[in-house]
């Protein structure tokens, strides 16, 4: 599983005009899910994504969580991310799970991020052409991949 975090002063998603998610300060997070991912990739990003101490204190360092500003989340699911390049100019997304697998793994991350956040997640629609966007502070972008653990 990997995503893209990024924190934002605000983010929206539409689909066919209408907004389906929207936040103001927080995380817009880009999430793909792969075959390999399980419950416990789940658990594991949701932690770390709802902990995650990215958000300036009083002395503009990055000490504060989402819960310390009362932040929220924007989820968009994102095959793309894992985009494998290496032949040619046309990416292959084989190791992308397909939505059978990765719908279900999407719904638990909602719940566990709202179960950490104690706040509703901001969603776009799995699968969708999605329009995002924001305003991504900083800029703060953070890369988190559940295999690699860095």
């Amino acid at each position: 599983m990997r995503a893209v975090l990024q924190r934002v002063s605000e983010a929206a998603c539409r689909v066919d005009g209408d907004i389906t998610g929207q936040i103001e300060a927080g995380f817009l997070v880009l999430l793909g899910i792969e075959d390999a991912d399980t419950t416990d990739d789940v658990q594991w990003l949701a932690q770390k994504i709802a902990n995650m101490r990215v958000f300036g204190d009083e002395n503009g360092l990055m000490n504060k969580a989402l819960a310390d500003i009362d932040g929220g989340i924007l989820l968009i699911s994102q095959f793309t991310l894992f985009a494998q390049t290496k032949k040619g100019n046309r990416p292959s997304f084989i190791r992308a799970a397909r939505p059978d697998k990765a719908i279900p793994l999407y719904e638990q991350m909602i719940v566990e991020l709202e179960k950490l956040t104690g706040k509703p997640t901001a969603t776009g629609i799995f699968g969708a052409d999605m329009k995002i966007s924001l305003i991504n502070d900083g800029p703060v972008t953070i890369t988190i991949d559940t295999k690699v653990k860095e």
